[in-house]
């Protein structure tokens, strides 16, 4: 969507935020945030679910106001939200031309001052040189074309007279970005452009990108959307002292630096976690003392009992003033990702799908053997079958041919693509209502349960909310403990990266590589296919 902004500024053009501050329901969101973007910088935005990272990009785009703080633009802006700016029952070229507003307005303008030129009104000559700048500026003419070329390297519809609500939401969404890569903005304001996208779509919005004259502030959990394209990061996630990190080097540098920033932090709480523990200990000592001070050996004068005991007491002084004036100024870092020892039989076959198809969904014949500590990806383009693939193997699906056989006993768990309906029952109700299912049916010994919070998924405070209350990470989040609290043996994944944050998908990437249990995982996540590119590929 085109915000309501002054014809193209190109070299001038930015962005800039002072001291940004907002909070939605008393708790902070956007914390002292200081930023400037102008031509060719391209921004990484990345965070945890709910930390605010669609919401400063509201705020730069001027549709949200801050509750303190300033926010300075320079020049045309092109933001591409998570929601269509208009309403379903228009159609494709309604939509091209709400994206293409600005364009438009300056053809308009263009259009307008030639006019005034040919009348000879007064001032025509300057306002036709403005006119022929900004439209120069933006390329205008040309804009047209670049939507098209746009739209056809996406795959999107190109029918102006086909109405939205006929199309599916990634359609939209490409024919969205299609208008805001050949519109020609100065600046790109870009939430979760790869949703939706297959692997040519994503191979050329990297390549515009990266190409891309303007200034680009770009939201994303693809890992290699921002490898590839972003210049610095921006991290919205909890730090030491609650202000947002910049990270300068692209993603890899933002890695480094976060790592780095991450284990002072933990070292840095620990320390003082530590002194706090030994004041402590020293003041219970020095207590110990006073009481038994008062108590000398049979035969011990008066006098001495007397002259021993203001000592002890200035000492247990002394103490309490060292330990409250030791302050803990250091929030304790959140949780990490605690995966659970999955063990399973060495030698026997866990799981064996044999020549299995499913009308409709894959008419191939397909076979999977699977054993402890297997791995395996399933590859193909959307509807090539991969989740009914999975499901089939998981006992969810029937195969119309073949045969699914597993070992008795064995425990296969499935992480499906989306998750459930949420209910108003509260996180840690529903992981302790599956817990205790599991237990009672003897799939789950008592002594193998693990905690909710233990697993570093969910905090405290967010698994006694209601399900429905979560975002949509968050839910994602608790479908995984609950894969996990069942301890399997198989693990059947379906696109396990959707919605989880950079940080957790890294941390279960790297235990899965050495889990016990046998993997088979179905994914389009280009970095966790490079992540993966020595297990065995099935490609349907």
């Amino acid at each position: 969507m085109s915000s309501p902004i002054a014809f193209s500024a190109r070299a001038r053009a930015h962005l800039k935020t002072i001291d940004l501050h907002l909070a939605r329901g008393g708790r902070p969101v956007l914390t002292g945030v200081d930023l400037t973007v102008s031509p060719g910088d391209r921004l990484g935005v990345v965070g945890e679910n709910g930390r605010g990272k669609t919401t400063l990009l509201q705020v730069l785009a001027g549709t949200l106001v801050p509750d303190s703080g300033t926010v300075h633009r320079a020049g045309s802006i092109g933001v591409a939200g998570q929601e269509i700016p208009i309403a379903l029952d228009r159609t494709v070229g309604d939509l091209i031309d709400v994206e293409l507003a600005q364009v438009r307005a300056v053809l308009a303008a263009f259009e307008e001052a030639s006019q005034a030129l040919v009348e000879e009104r007064p001032g025509a000559e300057q306002a036709y040189a403005t006119a022929l700048e900004a439209a120069d500026s933006l390329d205008a003419w040309d804009a047209d074309r670049r939507v098209d070329l746009s739209l056809a390297a996406l795959s999107a519809v190109d029918d102006r007279s086909r109405l939205l609500g006929d199309l599916s939401v990634g359609q939209r969404y490409r024919i969205r970005l299609a208008c805001l890569l050949g519109a020609g903005h100065d600046l790109l304001l870009l939430d979760e452009p790869t949703n939706h996208l297959d692997a040519d779509g994503l191979e050329y919005l990297t390549a515009e990108l990266r190409a891309h004259p303007s200034g680009v502030v770009l939201v994303s959990h693809d890992r290699a959307l921002l490898a590839d394209v972003v210049t610095t990061v921006l991290d919205l996630d909890p730090t030491s002292d609650g202000r947002p990190r910049f990270y300068g080097g692209g993603y890899a540098g933002y890695r480094e630096g976060k790592n780095a920033e991450r284990a002072r932090w933990e070292n840095t709480y620990r320390d003082q976690e530590s002194e706090r523990q030994r004041l402590a200990q020293d003041l219970s000592a020095a207590q110990n003392r006073l009481s038994t001070g008062w108590r000398p050996e049979k035969g011990t004068g008066k006098h001495t009992r007397a002259t021993r005991a203001p000592s002890l007491v200035r000492a247990v002084h002394r103490r309490q003033e060292e330990l409250e004036a030791h302050v803990v100024d250091v929030p304790k870092p959140p949780a990490r990702f605690q995966f659970p020892c999955l063990e399973a039989p060495q030698g026997v076959t866990l799981l064996r799908a044999d020549e299995v198809t499913v009308r409709g969904r894959f008419d191939t014949p397909q076979s999977v053997h699977l054993r402890a500590g297997d791995r395996l990806v399933i590859t193909g383009p959307n509807g090539a079958g991969k989740s009914s693939l999975l499901s089939a193997l998981a006992g969810t699906l029937t195969p119309d041919t073949g045969s699914v056989q597993r070992k008795r006993g064995a425990r296969v768990g499935l992480l499906a693509q989306e998750s459930p309906v949420p209910s108003r029952r509260r996180a840690f109700e529903v992981y302790d209502a599956v817990v205790g299912r599991l237990i009672s049916s003897g799939e789950l010994d008592e002594t193998a349960v693990i905690g909710l919070t233990q697993l570093g998924l969910l905090p405290s405070g967010t698994a006694h909310k209601p399900v429905a209350e979560l975002s949509v990470g968050q839910q994602r989040r608790l479908d995984l403990a609950m894969l996990l609290a069942a301890r399997p043996q198989v693990m059947l994944l379906d696109e396990p990266t959707n919605h989880l944050s950079m940080t957790l998908v890294e941390e279960l990437t790297q235990a899965l590589a050495t889990t016990g249990a046998a993997v088979v995982m179905a994914t389009h996540d280009r970095q966790l296919l490079r992540d993966t590119a020595d297990w065995p590929r099935l490609s349907l």
